[in-house]
């Protein structure tokens, strides 16, 4: 075979608007993007060619659009450019490439995406609600409707949204595995439609559609001081089957006066408070043909209209890992405990049989106290508790319309003769593609990755949660803001992102002010605070940098802009000085402070340097998306903030008027101070650190920067040093505490067992697992370069810290003075793959192990100039140029492949 023939590139992991085969895309130019394999190094593509088909077949009438040949080497975020799209239609595409010699690859396997409803007038079902008196409990409700086909079915799509949640039925099954539809949005702005493929769920003749609705945010209990009915106080069904016959003939069955609807057997469904089911009224032939719905009551309908109403851009919420529960505990105070072992998201089935009218009560809880007893105290006001009526024949229970953060779960009622095998938990959040791996050849490091993980799983359930457990669960922008880059890593979140910055876009008040929390449930008032707010400049800047896309940007454009200018508004002598802001939230404080030490951080001192951050963020924005004007508009401004800076928080020798290491690290992460300055700022700061014993004293803002600050500045071993610090405050405390998610307090659990104070105790808040991204941007060394054309991974920067030492003999000995002798981590980008993967032998020697996707580059910097590839000196390799050496080691380039370095 020849080796041309052999190394050719082939095409896979098609993605429509970064999405696998998405159904209901709304976008008319929609994006295309793919994966190259091939053997071999420097393997790139020189040019593509994309087909779109109305059909399986690309050929004759069948064929919509040719790209024909397009020499470029771009494989992301593509846009269709061929005749316009129509509403719910599903295309078909293929692509193929030209690799750096000329060779084409074959076509690749079709992929599909199918639009959503594209015009309003595409609504023909009209919204309905329920026909009978709603009880003061507000069960959940069961609307259904019968029709019947006579013809054989070609194609069937159902178009579903609500005000409240909705689980739906066709013929007894549900339509899709969503859960917690339609999501969470600001609803009157922008309330989400799901489309779903339901041809094989249809037959000729009777057919049972089919939904329960619960109150979910919409009208449930949300914030504080029991709060309902935020969005409204109705509960209500739009949904639209469109089905194609195989005789070219079209049929549209909807929601309408002719439905039926009832109350059902979930008595009562709040998402803080969890479920009461009762198994006695539930009748599964509801759901089918034959079913007598006589006794049931009407509905009403209602003019809601449609021009609300938004294609989900977001992977759905579904159901992920199933845990089983470890044993049962019998508490000092002699409660029977399940312990699952992990503090997750969702929620606890039960398949159990006993007598009719019997209750099974589930409560949550996340810890135990000291004692060894169920601790509740800090869910504050959310019950988290399911309530299961036993039908007296075998029952399968789980909640609908809630879920619960925990670890414990309570068992209480009178059935009794359960066991293990009756309980399973089952992990719910938003079914995005984990992309990122991360190991190191210490434990307590990897438990830390591990809760990071599982702290993001937790709170990403549609929207970036605080907290999933207490009476909160809000979309706080600045825990948001500060983890984001990190959950980059961790998982694809660029849909999941895309979805919320158009919520942030959409809450944002008339002046440019951002809400704290998104969507705004704490009212006009609650908005506009430093670090917080910068969340629409900060998400928007990272994902650019990070997925390669400009669309985030000229979608936030707007937005980004209108919070820099609410700032200068704001703002007196270019001095951002007025204003509530939370500050270093939950920064340390020590207990003692009689020298003075926890002073807090000025408070005006951090809105000037996010001021001056989302300013220089617009700026960049506008260069990218060449808005010249705006541009030099804001980078005339951000010299007069930074200047401002300086005359009103530092001194002429560059000391800050408030010494906290939140200071310096964002002083130093902004650029805020003079070059000439920064160093000896970014001294103060590590002796800072050293005085604090190598402790960190950050809150919320400080925290996420202060390694990337130490590290950047000369100082990565002390930085390494507060990674590795066991001792509280710092990361690894909680985990040999035995925490297995992030905490929201660095000593939410004391040493002696005790909890810091239950109204601010979350043991599942992912804020502080921030520290990711320095451990993979600096320990793993994974990086995308920041330059116009290389973001997004199409130039990777490899610069692994693998040459780290204690600077604390405490923690030396908390170690056992084993250093980390291997770090390898995993990134699925756009492009592919990337590894990076060093390991240190006994004698000190390095080995570095290599993988870079096909149709990018990399730069990799090497400890050392003594190094050889795949047991080669590098000047007798072709595939690698050295671009310099010094006596920091040997930065070189190359292009796609594997290799594999060794320090001699």
């Amino acid at each position: 075979m020849p080796a041309s023939s052999f190394a050719q590139l082939t095409v896979a992991n098609l993605l429509c608007e970064n999405r696998s085969n998405p159904v209901g895309i709304e976008n008319l130019h929609p994006r295309f993007t793919w994966i190259l394999a091939g053997e071999g190094r420097n393997q790139s593509q020189s040019a593509y060619e994309i087909q779109v088909s109305k059909s399986k077949d690309f050929s004759g009438d069948h064929l919509l659009w040719e790209s024909g040949k397009i020499v470029s080497q771009q494989s992301v975020h593509i846009p269709y450019q061929g005749p316009a799209l129509q509403t719910l239609e599903r295309y078909h595409w293929k692509v193929r490439v030209w690799d750096e010699n000329g060779t084409v690859s074959p076509w690749s396997q079709p992929a599909f995406w199918q639009n959503g409803m594209l015009e309003d007038d595409a609504w023909k079902a009209q919204w309905i609600t329920i026909g009978y008196e709603e009880p003061s409990s507000r069960p959940a409700a069961n609307m259904r409707h019968t029709f019947s086909l006579s013809k054989p079915v070609k194609k069937a799509t159902a178009i579903i949204t609500s005000q409240g949640l909705y689980h739906a039925f066709l013929n007894g099954a549900k339509i899709g595995n969503d859960y917690l539809t339609p999501g969470w949005t600001s609803y009157q702005k922008r309330l989400q439609y799901q489309v779903y493929d339901v041809t094989g769920q249809l037959h000729k003749g009777p057919n049972t559609l089919a939904a329960t609705l619960g109150n979910g945010w919409f009208r449930g209990n949300l914030v504080w001081q029991g709060r309902n009915n935020f969005f409204g106080n109705e509960l209500a069904l739009l949904l639209q089957v469109v089905v194609e016959f195989e005789d070219g003939t079209t049929d549209i069955i909807g929601t309408d006066e002719t439905w039926k609807s009832t109350k059902s057997a979930i008595l009562s469904s709040e998402i803080y408070h969890g479920e009461t089911v009762d198994a006695r009224k539930q009748n599964p032939d509801w759901l089918t043909p034959n079913f007598d719905d006589s006794n049931w009551d009407g509905v009403e309908t209602r003019d809601y209209g449609y021009d609300h109403l938004v294609a989900t851009d977001n992977e759905p919420v579904r159901k992920q890992e199933v845990i089983r529960p470890d044993n049962i505990i019998t508490t000092p105070e002699g409660d029977k405990v399940l312990d699952f072992g992990q503090n997750m998201v969702g929620f606890v089935t039960v398949d159990i049989s006993g007598n009719s009218g019997d209750s099974l009560i589930l409560e949550h809880s996340e810890v135990l106290d000291r004692d060894g007893n169920f601790y509740t105290t800090n869910l504050r006001a959310a019950k988290q508790r399911n309530q299961y009526i036993l039908s007296g024949n075998q029952d399968h229970f789980e909640p609908h319309f809630t879920w619960q953060g925990f670890r414990y779960v309570r068992i209480r009622g009178n059935v009794t003769g359960y066991s293990l095998d009756n309980f399973k938990a089952i992990a719910l959040y938003s079914d995005m593609g984990q992309t990122g791996d991360f190991y190191t050849s210490d434990t307590l490091i990897n438990q830390l990755q591990h809760n990071i993980q599982w702290g993001q799983k937790g709170n990403f359930l549609d929207i970036p949660t605080d907290c999933p457990q207490r009476d909160e669960r809000l979309g706080w922008t600045g825990d948001a803001q500060v983890f984001f880059r990190t959950a980059a890593f961790n998982m694809n979140v660029n849909s999941f992102f895309t979805k919320w910055m158009k919520d942030l876009a959409a809450d944002q008040l008339d002046n440019g002010a951002v809400p704290h929390v998104i969507p705004n449930v704490l009212g006009e008032n609650a908005a506009g605070s430093a670090g917080w707010a910068d969340a629409a400049t900060i998400i928007p800047w990272d994902m650019y940098l990070l997925y390669g896309d400009t669309k985030i940007l000229d979608q936030q454009y707007e937005s980004m802009r209108a919070w820099v200018d609410f700032i200068k508004a704001k703002s007196k002598n270019d001095l951002w000085n007025t204003g509530f802001h939370f500050g270093d939230w939950l920064f340390y404080r020590p207990d003692d402070d009689t020298d003075g030490r926890s002073a807090i951080t000025d408070k005006y001192l951090i809105a000037q340097c996010f001021y001056a951050h989302s300013t220089q963020l617009l700026v960049n924005a506008a260069e990218v998306l060449e808005k010249p004007a705006d541009q030099q508009l804001y980078s005339k401004l951000l010299s007069d903030i930074k200047a401002a800076f300086i005359k009103e928080y530092m001194t002429p020798n560059g000391r800050l008027v408030s010494g906290s290491q939140t200071a310096y690290v964002l002083a130093l992460h902004f650029d805020m101070l003079p070059e000439s300055l920064r160093q000896q700022a970014a001294d103060r700061l590590a002796d800072n650190v050293r005085n604090y014993d190598d402790h960190l004293t950050t809150g919320f803002l400080g925290t996420p920067y202060l390694c990337h600050v130490l590290s950047r500045y000369g100082h990565k071993d002390l930085a390494f040093t507060l990674l590795m610090q066991q001792t509280y405050p710092s990361w690894l405390y909680p985990v040999t505490q035995g925490a297995t998610t992030i905490w929201e307090r660095w000593d939410g659990q004391k040493p002696d067992g005790s909890f810091q104070n239950p109204g601010m105790n979350s043991f599942n808040h992912y804020a502080y697992g921030a520290i990711g991204d320095w451990m993979y941007r600096e320990l793993a060394g994974i990086n995308s370069s920041e330059k116009p054309g290389q973001v997004g991974y199409k130039k990777i920067i490899l610069e692994p810290h693998w040459d780290l030492e204690y600077q604390s003999e405490k923690v030396s000995k908390q170690n056992k003075g084993q250093l980390i002798s291997e770090v390898k981590a995993s990134l699925k980008t756009y492009y592919g793959t990337i590894v990076s993967h060093w390991q240190k032998d006994p004698e000190g020697h390095y080995t570095y192990t290599i993988t870079i996707p096909v149709n990018t580059s990399a730069e990799i910097h090497l400890p050392t100039e003594k190094v050889k590839e795949s047991g080669h000196p590098l000047e007798k390799s072709n595939d690698i140029k050295v671009l310099k050496t010094n006596e920091k080691g040997m930065v070189v380039t190359l292009g796609s492949g594997s290799y594999t370095f060794s320090t001699e």
